[in-house]
């Protein structure tokens, strides 16, 4: 329930305010330079306490290798990296323990680990968990040097100008979403399977394993039901399959076309707002009024664009594995 792949195959661990977050990762390619500085950039991007809006916890992520690496150099054999957790408050959610916070996942993991999870900061549920998927994103795109991937944030509160929608949230005292849109260039044609593994099947799969996405849409998205058919048939132009438009976003029947990737992901307003409000006490079986304390982002769309990166390489990276795209041992 902790993996995702077949041949690149990632396996994420930890608690929120447990003793570290980390990722196991097999099938890097033997050979493939690797040292704490390849980690770093990303790694600060995904970070809070740096742009407006985002949580004031910051943890200093620096990688530590376990296993999978000898003398800067993937061995090909399991590669293991930790992330320490230091800064943590986990009084504050002893205090909220006796009432499940709405829009968490207090109550469902509570009821379906009888009792026995980790609550405080969401446990394994946490956003904190994707530090380790970070990390194996940029393992994946050191892979496929050929492949450009770049996610940014291109709505706030619906507004386009993301300033405007992050001032929204801090008048209102209150939390806001976002939409992220994420551009791929470089891939072959053929990536992906039919039906179960379409390229888009497993890119919506991992996608929605990030906390917070409640949408994914490819290409045109949700705006093709309103199009004609030979509207929104992207009309190929040469033998290499560039197409005059991209209304399919570089996805035809599951396979990508070799055009550029194009989707877009909408992220929900976080949870833990300042805002007061109202959930059950499970305790003493009443609806109290209460408000949610610890430190948290006012619009978590602003840190995920990298993690968005990470998991599309991830993706890749086995589905280039697979079509014998990339090297197992450089």
């Amino acid at each position: 329930m902790n993996s995702f792949g077949k041949i690149f195959k990632v396996q994420i661990f930890g608690e929120s305010h447990g003793n570290c977050v980390g990722v196991v990762i097999d099938g890097v390619t033997a050979g493939l330079p690797l040292n704490e500085e390849d980690f770093l950039s990303d790694l600060v991007r995904r970070q809070g306490g740096i742009q407006k809006g985002t949580t004031p916890r910051k943890e200093i992520d620096v990688p530590i290798f376990k296993s999978g690496i000898f003398k800067d150099k993937a061995t090909g054999t399991p590669l293991t990296i930790l992330f320490e957790n230091n800064n943590i408050q986990s009084e504050v959610y002893d205090k909220q323990r006796s009432i499940p916070r709405p829009g968490h996942v207090d109550f469902t993991a509570n009821k379906k680990f009888g009792g026995y999870e980790d609550y405080r900061g969401g446990g394994h549920f946490s956003a904190r968990l994707t530090t380790g998927l970070v990390a194996a994103g940029v393992v994946a795109k050191k892979m496929m040097p050929e492949i450009n991937i770049n996610a940014v944030v291109v709505e706030i509160a619906g507004e386009r100008d993301l300033e405007k929608g992050i001032q929204k949230a801090i008048n209102e005292k209150d939390t806001v979403g976002g939409i992220i849109e994420c551009k791929v260039l470089g891939l072959p044609i053929g990536l992906g399977e039919p039906y179960f593994d379409s390229l888009e099947s497993l890119l919506a799969h991992i996608l929605f394993s990030i906390p917070a996405i409640k949408g994914v849409e490819f290409g045109s998205g949700f705006n093709a039901a309103k199009m004609f058919g030979s509207e929104h048939n992207d009309a190929i132009e040469n033998k290499e399959g560039k197409t005059s438009s991209n209304f399919a976003g570089g996805i035809v029947g599951g396979l990508s076309n070799g055009n550029e990737l194009v989707f877009r992901i909408a992220v929900k307003p976080a949870s833990s707002t300042p805002k007061e409000q109202e959930s059950l006490n499970w305790e003493t079986n009443t609806m109290e009024k209460f408000s949610i304390q610890g430190r948290h982002d006012l619009c978590v769309a602003l840190r995920a664009p990298v993690i968005v990166e990470a998991v599309t390489a991830i993706v890749l990276a086995d589905c280039m594995l697979l079509e014998q795209k990339i090297q197992r041992v450089l």
